[in-house]
């Protein structure tokens, strides 16, 4: 007995569409009807004809008259993409023309159940779980059009049909089991009778087998596939607190791996700060030398300006002095300078230029 899996649900609706491998064989160009045929394995439609045509019978590419796919593949985008076919009719693999649907008990072409004609209460065995079991309640089993409408404990028919997949480890085969039991039911492959569907948690051998067409590898049905992962609250509160402490920890890393570059530069601008401080009080001490030094100085080799200043204030001389009294007069000075408010700026001239014009103003008085 082969192992009964079945695919996925996207790759189940993909069985239900036209599989066709174009070839490399342009519009009116020579092509041999006996090439088409399924890719084993994959089941495609293979034929020499490109996308856009199809081998005719006169052993010509021609161009395409119908499509089964809404964006058909293969198509340039200045060709016009021929239409799909009304309800009632179907396009075959060969896509040359719309047919009418095939009652019960024709040839229909591999796993193309659109090609069958529906039973008259096709609403109520439809297929509505996604999973692609059946065309308005009929299918295509063996290649022969049938209903899906047995029911449970009835004889049914199966078809196992191997697919080659592909996986990290290299190719397998899976087997995809289709059988014509009622939506709800499966057929089961010793007994080929209809069997009730396993809910989630029990025992199973395939896919087909668990209402969710999901058998896990430990035997047991599982949630179909395109079920949402629901997190519990506590993971997100983990998250929340890893994002955090990770926000955190970056932050507080690049403070200490930047302290060593930012205290050499504050001790950079400490240094600088030093040494304009450092400037400014010798310039203040410079300036204020100077201007102490002009102002000590007195012409002639005489008393220093302040005890002359004080002689002509006070009034008071010594009773040994023989000079005599000076009046109290306003004389100007040869020796010019000037303070600002604050004490701390001298005259633009140079002391040297202070003192020459003093010596000039002594020589005039002598002759």
């Amino acid at each position: 007995m082969l192992p009964s899996l079945l695919l996925p649900s996207t790759l189940l609706f993909s069985l239900a569409a036209v599989q066709v491998r174009a070839g490399d064989v342009p519009w009116l160009q020579p092509c041999d009807p006996a090439h088409q045929k399924l890719q084993e394995g994959t089941f495609q439609f293979q034929t020499d004809c490109d996308a856009m045509t199809f081998c005719a019978s006169n052993s010509t590419c021609a161009l395409r008259g119908c499509r089964n796919d809404d964006f058909p593949f293969g198509y340039l985008s200045n060709v016009t993409v021929p239409d799909k076919c009304p309800k009632g009719q179907f396009c075959p693999d060969e896509q040359d023309q719309c047919q009418n649907v095939l009652p019960v008990g024709s040839a229909c072409q591999f796993n193309r159940d659109d090609e069958c004609e529906g039973p008259p209460n096709f609403k109520d065995l439809a297929d509505t779980t996604g999973f692609g079991l059946n065309v308005n309640g009929s299918v295509c089993l063996n290649n022969i059009c049938m209903w899906a409408n047995v029911t449970v404990g009835l004889p049914c028919i199966v078809q196992n049909t191997a697919y080659t997949a592909y996986g990290p480890d290299g190719e397998f085969v899976d087997i995809v089991s289709r059988g014509n039991c009622k939506v709800g039911l499966y057929c089961d492959s010793q007994q080929l009778v209809c069997v009730q569907t396993k809910a989630i948690g029990e025992q199973c051998d395939a896919d087909k087998e668990c209402s969710t067409y999901n058998c896990l590898a430990n035997g047991t049905c599982g949630v179909t596939t395109d079920t949402p992962v629901q997190v519990k609250k506590w993971v997100y509160v983990v998250v929340a607190v890893c994002i955090l402490g990770g926000m955190v920890g970056t932050l507080v890393a690049l403070y200490f791996f930047h302290k060593k570059d930012r205290d050499a530069e504050r001790e950079k601008r400490l240094q600088y700060w030093r040494e304009q401080n450092a400037f400014r009080q010798n310039i203040l001490q410079m300036q204020e030398t100077a201007r102490h030094s002009l102002m000590a100085y007195t012409p002639g080799g005489g008393s220093p300006r302040g005890s002359t200043l004080y002689s002509r204030e006070g009034g008071m001389q010594s009773e040994d002095s023989g000079a005599p009294m000076l009046q109290q007069t306003t004389k100007s000075s040869g020796l010019r300078y000037y303070v600002s408010d604050d004490n701390s700026q001298l005259d633009d001239r140079s002391d040297e230029d202070l003192m020459m014009g003093q010596r000039s103003h002594q020589d005039v008085g002598r002759f």
